[in-house]
């Protein structure tokens, strides 16, 4: 083979070569682009997400009104609802947010319970309401839904619309007890709760400022956090290595609450 056609095949293979590498460098830049778009996109989406989470339920809700106290509320400045009789020798105290994901896991778990010792004239509960997911996630679900649980004892109908709440709870970071539209399509789920009186206490948010003064009455009572479970004044909730079951929630009431 001659020098020329040696050197002829050289300078094709050099260039097959050089394209080759030009090649790769092109399709690593193009998956580079795809990859960057990517996250660009995830992130830009994340943002969003966080925006809504964020300002879901509109800005600060009115709580400067005159407080009003709902019918048969009892306690301290009127901040508990009852459920139970009088009689009773052992009283639960619960504070609770509708909007707190824990506290629809206790009353998910205990609600069977609680309604068995209530029914039986054993026990008697106190609820209390605090906003503090609001406060962390912002929105005004929190605040609102209390309100219209507030309603719902007006109404005389409280005890089934508190557990429709937390059974229809949305996720934490969704502030869909922020429309009052979502919190009277609920009363439907209560008989003879969804009326037009209903209807416009939670329009109005009647009781937001009562929500606010038991809100604050959970500030300046120490608590550690909702749910915050008392049984006759020992908070039985809390030691996680010594924890509370159904059962044993049962015997405490039995014998008293003395535990």
């Amino acid at each position: 083979m001659s020098d020329k056609n040696r050197e002829g095949k050289r300078t094709a293979r050099e260039r097959l070569a050089v394209e080759r590498q030009r090649e790769k460098a092109r399709e690593k830049r193009r998956r580079t682009l795809i990859v960057s778009s990517a996250v660009v996109g995830v992130l830009g989406l994340a943002a969003v997400i966080g925006v809504i989470a964020a300002n879901s339920g509109g800005g600060e809700e009115d709580t400067s009104g005159p407080v009003v106290v709902p019918k048969g509320a009892i306690g301290q400045d009127g901040l508990a609802i009852p459920v139970g009789k009088d009689s009773a020798k052992s009283t639960l105290t619960i504070w609770e947010d509708f909007r707190c994901p824990v506290c629809k896991v206790f009353e998910d778990t205990y609600r069977s319970t609680i309604q068995e010792l209530t029914a039986s004239g054993k026990l008697k509960v106190e609820y209390h309401f605090a906003t503090l997911i609001d406060g962390n996630m912002g929105g005004s679900g929190s605040l609102r839904a209390a309100n219209a649980a507030a309603c719902s004892q007006q109404a005389g109908k409280f005890p089934a619309y508190h557990d429709v709440l937390f059974e229809n709870q949305p996720a934490e970071t969704d502030d869909a007890f922020a429309d009052n539209a979502k919190l009277t399509e609920l009363a439907g789920k209560v008989d003879g709760l969804d009326t037009d009186v209903f209807k416009r206490c939670v329009d109005d948010g009647t009781h937001n400022s009562w929500v606010a003064k038991s809100n604050k009455a959970f500030q300046d009572g120490g608590f550690r956090g909702t749910p915050t479970i008392l049984l006759n004044g020992k908070d039985v909730y809390a030691d996680q290595a010594n924890p509370l079951t159904p059962a044993k929630l049962k015997k405490l009431v039995e014998d008293g609450g003395q535990g």
